[in-house]
């Protein structure tokens, strides 16, 4: 049986000593042939480096700009709201978590117009767009702000 403390000294292979003079054959150049960039210290090329040629990161147009401090929510429709909630059901944060409406606990939320509602719900310190507002007001709901 093969354990720990029977193996043999051929399983755990010596790391090579690079650069320890000439008898290790690995002295004077250290393996890295004579002369040239990569024979230097710091001699390593970048990944994006092509060359000289132009890299493509940089012949690419640049279009767009996102903002580092953007709030990204995670939309809520109505149709959403309508297929998963009862009537008088309180709407906040946790359960629209809790209906699979939204991925993440922590995600900022904003209710859009999208479908219609046929249910009175009383929706509990939520963003909505002004749209949603009108047709939530018209559909019954309780908006506690």
């Amino acid at each position: 049986m093969l354990t720990l403390n029977n193996l043999s000294k051929t399983v755990y292979k010596n790391k090579k000593r690079i650069g320890r003079g000439d008898s290790s054959g690995w002295g004077t150049t250290a393996g890295r042939g004579t002369k040239g960039q990569k024979s230097r210290s710091g001699g390593a090329k970048g990944p994006y480096f092509e060359g000289g040629q132009m890299p493509l990161i940089r012949r690419v147009p640049k279009r767009g700009f996102k903002s580092l401090n953007r709030t990204e929510f995670e939309i809520v429709s109505l149709s959403g709201l309508d297929r998963k909630f009862n009537d008088g059901d309180l709407v906040d944060r946790q359960s629209i978590y809790k209906a699979g409406l939204i991925s993440s606990r922590r995600s900022a939320i904003k209710i859009l117009a999208n479908g219609t509602i046929n249910k009175k719900l009383r929706i509990d310190n939520i963003p909505m767009s002004s749209a949603a507002k009108e047709q939530l007001i018209a559909a019954g709901c309780e908006i506690i702000a």
